[in-house]
C-alpha cells in the first residue's frame, strides 16, 4: 500500500494514502498534485524528496527512486534515502534521536514489547526482516538484526522465545501470518503492518538534519536480491 505526505520542515502538512495496493505507478503524481494543490504549494518548492527505498516491492521501489531522481533533475531537490522496514516499524516504535516515546493514536505501543519485527513478503518462501530491541533504560530502541532475507522456521528459530517475547507486523503477515504462529510470537494490529508517507517523513526528516542526503546519481533501491529472471530458450 503506498502513501505520500507533505511537510514543511518538521511540521507534518497532509497525507494521502493511494486508493488500493499496487497503485504507485498510476497514482503518485496525481496523488502529490493533489497535495501541493490542498496546501497551496508549487512543485518548483520542494526542496527535499523523502523515499522509501527497500527492501520491497521492485516497482514500487523503482518508481519512488525514478521519481526522486527526476526531482533532482528538474528542481535540484535533495533526496533522502529511508529504510523500508524501518518506516514500517515506526508505526509502533520510536526510532528518531527525540527522547521520549512515539504516541499512535494515543497509545504507548513500545512501553508494552520490549522486541519487535517487521515482516515484508519477498516472495519465493522468503521474507525481508529486520528486528528492534528496546533498551534497558526504555528510552531508546537498537536495531538487532540488520534487514535479511529469512524464512519464517528461520526467524522461529531465532526469535520465538517465551523469555524473550517479540511482536510482529508487516504485511508479509497479510498471507502468511499463520507461518509466524508460535510461543513468545505475537502481532500487532494489521492497520499497522503498512509502511506511511509520514513516518517516511519522521525518519528522513532526521537524516536530513545531519546532511545525510543520497546521491542521486549512484542512488538506486535496496533491492536486497536480484530479481528472478530467467531466459527462455525457444
Amino acid at each position: 500500500m503506498g502513501s505520500v505526505a507533505i511537510a514543511l520542515g518538521d511540521k507534518m502538512l497532509a497525507e494521502a494514502a493511494f486508493s488500493a495496493p499496487l497503485k504507485h505507478g498510476a497514482e503518485l503524481l496525481p496523488a502529490i498534485g493533489a497535495l501541493l494543490e490542498r496546501c497551496g504549494r508549487e512543485p518548483g518548492q520542494i526542496e527535499h524528496i523523502y523515499i522509501s527505498a527497500g527492501p520491497g516491492s521492485f516497482t514500487g521501489l523503482r518508481i519512488a527512486t525514478a521519481f526522486a531522481k527526476t526531482m533532482h533533475l528538474a528542481n535540484g531537490a535533495q533526496i533522502v534515502s529511508v529504510d523500508t522496514l524501518d518506516a514500517v516499524a515506526s508505526n509502533v516504535i520510536n526510532l528518531t534521536e527525540q527522547e521520549g516515546s512515539s504516541a499512535l493514536n494515543g497509545q504507548l505501543h513500545e512501553m508494552t514489547h520490549e522486541r519487535v519485527a517487521v515482516i515484508v513478503d519477498a516472495k519465493r518462501g522468503q521474507f525481508f526482516v529486520g528486528a528492534y530491541e528496546r533498551s534497558a533504560s526504555g528510552d531508546s530502541w537498537t536495531k538487532i538484526l540488520p534487514d535479511c532475507l529469512m524464512t519464517s522456521s528461520g526467524f522461529l528459530e531465532q526469535f520465538a522465545r517465551k523469555d524473550k517475547p517479540i511482536c510482529l507486523l508487516g504485511d508479509g503477515l497479510l498471507y502468511y501470518r499463520d507461518r509466524f504462529c508460535a510461543g513468545g510470537v505475537s502481532f500487532f494490529d494489521e492497520k499497522y503492518w503498512s509502511p506511511r508517507a509520514a513516518k517516511v517523513h519522521l525518519l528522513g526528516r532526521q537524516k536530513a538534519l545531519r546532511a545525510e542526503f543520497a546521491d542521486p546519481l549512484t542512488l538506486r533501491p535496496n533491492y536486497l536480491r536480484g530479481p528472478d529472471v530467467k531466459i527462455k530458450k525457444v
